[in-house]
Formats: structure tokens, sequence, C-alpha cells
């Protein structure tokens, strides 16, 4: 990307649209002069212009939340940044993940990204945590041996239930079975966005 052929109004800024590089989750929309696009491509990290206090600001150097930047977008008519973001710790200075946490119309229905991301989460705390009765906790402790065989054995229920036709139990044990491979997965600190990146290689053949 030239940054010549970036589009800026008159206040010599453009709008940055910052998403979850790894859910898709739009966390944020900031502002960003020619200077702040330079130093977010020189240091990887997300660097905007602050229009109150007209000076650039680095996403984070006070609260820790820095924003690793994976990659770089614009649009098709230059006037819009995307800055596709590995996020530190929340985006919103309330201690929301995302800024956009309220609802004006409709029904908030999370993508699949931020569904998976929130579950790899939720096992690594309880894992590190170790919470009294937690089930992660006792898988984990049980070994991976365990958790593999409660892959396999919701697999079986899984295709047992759509050879039935029992749709509604099948989305209940596919949603069982895709925890656990997420428990599967953890044990082997292997993240599901590997998975992915994977599954991209082979869509680009």
């Amino acid at each position: 990307m030239k940054l010549p052929d970036i589009q800026f109004d008159a206040s010599g800024l453009v709008p940055v649209v910052v998403q979850h590089g790894i859910s898709g989750q739009v966390l944020t929309l900031a502002y960003a002069n020619y200077e702040a696009i330079e130093l977010t491509l020189e240091t990887g990290e997300a660097q905007f212009w602050s229009r109150t206090r007209q000076e650039i600001w680095r996403k984070g150097a006070t609260s820790g939340s820095l924003q690793q930047v994976i990659e770089v977008r614009y649009d098709c008519d230059a006037d819009t940044l995307l800055y596709r973001v590995d996020p530190a710790g929340p985006a919103c200075h309330t201690g929301q993940r995302t800024c956009f946490y309220r609802t004006v119309a409709g029904n908030a229905v999370p993508s699949v990204g931020e569904i998976v991301l929130s579950l790899e989460e939720t096992i690594a705390d309880r894992i590190q945590k170790e919470p009294e009765g937690s089930y992660v906790v006792n898988m984990h402790n049980r070994g991976i041996g365990y958790v593999a065989q409660k892959v396999i054995e919701e697999a079986g229920e899984t295709v047992v239930a759509a050879l039935q036709g029992h749709d509604e139990e099948t989305v209940q044990e596919a949603a069982d079975l895709i925890f656990h491979l997420l428990m599967l997965l953890r044990e082997r600190e292997i993240t599901f966005q590997q998975v992915v990146t994977e599954l991209a290689k082979r869509d680009e053949k």
C-alpha cells in the first residue's frame, strides 16, 4: 500500500476500522493521520490521531491493551483503513472487548469467530485459575488421553444423531464435539486459528 493513495479528509485524517484479526469482531473506530499510519506500519502496533488531545496515541500505551497489527487494508475508495489486529486486552475504555457492545435494534448474534475465541479463552482461564468444580479443570487433570476419548465419544454421538435424522440433537451433539475438540487442541497448545490457517491453505489449492 502506498500512503499517497489514501484519501485524507480536510483535517488530514482518515477513519480506521479496527477488527479482531481472529474472531472478525469489529473492535473500534478511530482516526489516523499520515504519521500515525507510518508509525503503525513501522512498529506493527496500532497508532492513531487523537482529535481531542491533538496528538498521536499508541493504543494501549497506558492500559496495556496493545494492538499488534496483523494486516492493514484500505477500501475501494481509498478513504477508509482497516486494521486487523491481535489485541492484548479490551479495545474499549469501559473494559468491554469491543466499543460496539450496545445494540440499537435487532438481536445480537455473536459470530462464529467470536464464540470460538471466547471458548478458547474460557478454557485457558479455567486451566490457569483452577476454580473448584470446573469441568474443564477435571478433564485437564485427567490428561490428554481422557480428553481425546471424549472427542471420540462426542463425534460418535453426533454421527448417530445425524443418521437418525434428529436435527436438534445433532446440533447439540455437534456443539459438545466442538467444545471438546477445542479442549483437545488446548492440551496440545494448538489454537483454532492454526486450524483455520490450514483450511485457508487448502482453499487456495
